[in-house]
Formats: C-alpha cells, sequence, structure tokens
C-alpha cells in the first residue's frame, strides 16, 4: 500500500466520481482506477462501488475512508513542517455547509483566501445544517459551517457570524409597512424548509418563546432547495422564512419583498465545525485559521 493509492481513494470519495479525482489531482483515470483496483487486491476487500455516473463507498470502504483521511492530512502536515512557509500552499479542500453560510459567508472568505493562495482547490457540498453535521462526523469534508450551536463531544466549534431571520413575500404583496407580526404571518400560506434547517428550527423556537403555536401557521409546501423557494414566492405561491443575509445577497428584483418580523430583533449565530483530535490537511489548518482571524469583521 503506498499514498498514491490512498490519495486516489480519498479523492474519488471526496468528489464521488473517478474523472473529476483525476482532473483534480492530474492524473488520468485509467492510472486513478489502477490505484483503487490495488489498493482494493492489497486489502482483499471492495472500497468502492459504481452506481451510475456516481461512486459510492461500500461498508468497508466508510470504515477504510475514516483512517486514509488521517494518514493523507498526516503527510502533508509532516511535509509541511519542513517547509519554510505556505506561500506554495495547495490542494483540495472539503468543505460541508447548511444554506446560510454557504451563500452568505463562504463565497467572500474563499475569494479572499484563494487571492493568497491560489493553487487551492474547493469542493463544496452544501445541505441542511443536521446533514452538514452527519456529513463532518463520516469524515466527508474537514471543515464544516453550520446555523446551530453543535453540542458534539467530538466537534470544536467556534462561532464566526450573526444573523437574523426575515420574510421574503411576492412583490405584489400589498402592505405600507416594513414589519410584519407573527399575527399576519398565520394568515399567509407559507414555503417551509425541511427538518434539519437551522434556519427554521431558530425560527420556531423563538416563536415558541413568545407563546406562539407554531402550528397555527399555513404551511403548504416543503423543501430545502433556495432555487425552488424563490421560484415558489416570485410566483406569488406563498411566503418564506430566510435569513436576511442570505436575502441580501440572492435579491436583487422587484419580484419580492423583504418584511422584518416583528419581535425577531435577537441576530442568531453561525459557526465554524471541525473534529476534534484528528489531523487537518495543512491547506484546511490555514483555511480554519483564515476564517477565525477574519470572523470578527462578519459578527
Amino acid at each position: 500500500m503506498d499514498f498514491k493509492q490512498i490519495e486516489a481513494f480519498v479523492n474519488v470519495v471526496r468528489f464521488k466520481s473517478f474523472s473529476r479525482a483525476a482532473d483534480a489531482t492530474f492524473f488520468t483515470q485509467p492510472t486513478i482506477s489502477t490505484h483503487i483496483s490495488s489498493l482494493e487486491k492489497e486489502l482483499n476487500t471492495k472500497l468502492l462501488d459504481r452506481k451510475g455516473r456516481t461512486v459510492e463507498m461500500t461498508p468497508h470502504g466508510q470504515k477504510f475512508y475514516q483512517y486514509a483521511v488521517e494518514m493523507v492530512n498526516a503527510r502533508a502536515q509532516a511535509i509541511e513542517a519542513l517547509d519554510n512557509g505556505d506561500d506554495n500552499l495547495d490542494g483540495v479542500l472539503e468543505l460541508q455547509t447548511s444554506t446560510v453560510p454557504g451563500i452568505a459567508f463562504l463565497p467572500e472568505i474563499i475569494r479572499r483566501f484563494t487571492d493568497a493562495h491560489p493553487f487551492t482547490q474547493f469542493y463544496i457540498e452544501m445541505n441542511d445544517s443536521k446533514a452538514t453535521v452527519e456529513s463532518l462526523l463520516e469524515r466527508r469534508g474537514e471543515i464544516g459551517f453550520v446555523g446551530e450551536y453543535v453540542a458534539e463531544p467530538g466537534i470544536e466549534v467556534h462561532e464566526i457570524f450573526h444573523d437574523r431571520p426575515v420574510l421574503l413575500v411576492p412583490g405584489t404583496y400589498e402592505t405600507d409597512k416594513d414589519t410584519i407580526t407573527l399575527e399576519e404571518m398565520s394568515k399567509l400560506p407559507l414555503i417551509w424548509r425541511e427538518n434539519g434547517s437551522a434556519t427554521r428550527k431558530s425560527f420556531e423556537d423563538t416563536v415558541a418563546s413568545k407563546g406562539f403555536d407554531k402550528n397555527n401557521f399555513r404551511v403548504i409546501s416543503r423543501t430545502n432547495d433556495l432555487n425552488m423557494i424563490m421560484r415558489l414566492v416570485a410566483n406569488n405561491v406563498g411566503a418564506s422564512i430566510l435569513s436576511e443575509k442570505t436575502v441580501n445577497k440572492v435579491v436583487r428584483s422587484d419580484e419580492f419583498k423583504v418584511l422584518k418580523i416583528d419581535g425577531f430583533d435577537k441576530l442568531r449565530s453561525f459557526y465554524m465545525i471541525t473534529l476534534k483530535n484528528v489531523f487537518l490537511s495543512p491547506v484546511a489548518e490555514a483555511f480554519r485559521k483564515f476564517v477565525l482571524e477574519n470572523a470578527e469583521q462578519h459578527k
């Protein structure tokens, strides 16, 4: 077993494709396939299943992947320690993120990081907060960004920015105010985020703390797809609760109006999460430090 085989396996898992892993590492696809076959033969077990155009890990592959990532990252850290600096920092950084940080925070911070480290490549998977935490625990990503505090003993948590919920309504919605009450909201058809969304959970918790029953709201659709939410709102299907920073990033049209929600003045926190007591790759460690150094201006 050599590191080229292990790195090939890790990259195929990260990119869920032999061809994309080859493109990212500047190897040919046959070379990647040969490394994987040799590794599976040496371990006497199948690590990957091809399913159409995508690739998934077998149960044995899932077990081996956790150790493979550790080996690859520990080797990279050892080599980095012998270098005189990180001017030539490069590598593939796998991030897991929930929707709000993925839209409102990461694009700008990644642009600034790549200005300093132009050879870094990012693989970003966006889901809800619950799935983001689960992926990180399964080593599917080195760093995660979520919209609620994670009370897992094996996860390190850092607060990085604040935000508040607002209501996105169709541009045809008639109002002379920039604020809406919970009572008024309960009369509107709402497009809800699916379970696992920290934005939804935060809203429901706040509503409950104010003595308002969340079941009073009329939910007509549920989806985690932001583009779908916006098209439904634009087409006058309903209104939706989104983060203010997300709305500020994506809404540039008279198809929508943005209303503050009465009583929702308290800012909500968002977090960067990493696994404790594991080796991060040099590029992941550099990015983690960069986020912490620059997070203050986003709060």
